[in-house]
């Protein structure tokens, strides 16, 4: 609870505060890693108005100044500790946001070299390059009804004969195999924020809805659904 509360300050809804200008946040050409330095040493110093107006908009409609006092004052030696871990992120820390669009979708940006830069997800939105993007793009792609991009997740061992209108016939228009596959589908997706995803070598295993799992196999470099429950 503690270390969540207090990080919350370097999220505003899925992008860094400095990086979308969320209130107490500085300009654009302010870097993340600015503001991440300025929350952490407001935190070491006990400034906590400071600390506050760094938090975004969401984060502070979650949390009254009050409550973020409280936080700070229950268990100082834990708020110096965050504070000093906050201070000195690691060289190759991944520092990402994302933008959402009109039509619903999301871009992802990664923040390198003193800028923001379309992650490659802005290039291809069905990216297979980590079995997490992998499920994702599985998703959206039958969301969307790609067959043919549907097609791209399917094992070389399976392709032989297969083709995007006959993986279509069995998804969407064979009564049992559409229920199946829709209820398959929509396990995944809600599972998906809090994917725990076990990977060993070219195999990898992705659990949701209780006990059901998907199977995914990297061939090529790209991680393709095997098999899901």
């Amino acid at each position: 609870m503690l270390l969540g509360a207090l990080v919350c300050a370097i999220g505003c809804s899925g992008a860094l505060a400095s990086a979308v200008g969320c209130s107490g946040a500085s300009t654009l050409d302010h870097g993340p890693r600015d503001t991440l330095g300025a929350y952490a040493r407001a935190l070491a110093d006990g400034r906590v108005e400071e600390a506050y107006r760094l938090l975004s908009d969401d984060a502070r409609r979650s949390l009254p100044l009050e409550a973020f006092r409280r936080i700070l004052r229950d268990d100082p030696q834990e708020v110096r500790a965050i504070a000093a871990r906050l201070s000195r992120p690691g060289g190759e820390t991944a520092v990402t946001a994302t933008v959402s669009l009109p039509d619903g979708d999301t871009l992802p940006l990664v923040w390198e070299n003193g800028r923001w830069w379309i992650d490659g997800a802005g290039v291809d939105p069905y990216p297979q390059s980590t079995p997490q993007k992998a499920l994702e793009a599985f998703v959206r792609a039958f969301d969307r009804k790609r067959w043919d991009v549907l097609l791209r997740f399917v094992p070389d061992a399976r392709r032989a004969g297969l083709d995007a209108a006959k993986l279509q016939k069995a998804w969407e228009q064979t009564p049992d195999q559409k229920d199946e596959v829709a209820r398959a589908v929509a396990a995944i997706r809600a599972a998906l924020p809090d994917a725990q995803i076990e990977e060993v070598g070219d195999r990898a295993t992705f659990a949701y809805g209780g006990s059901a799992s998907a199977r995914l196999v990297r061939e090529h470099g790209a991680w393709k659904m095997e098999d899901f429950d």
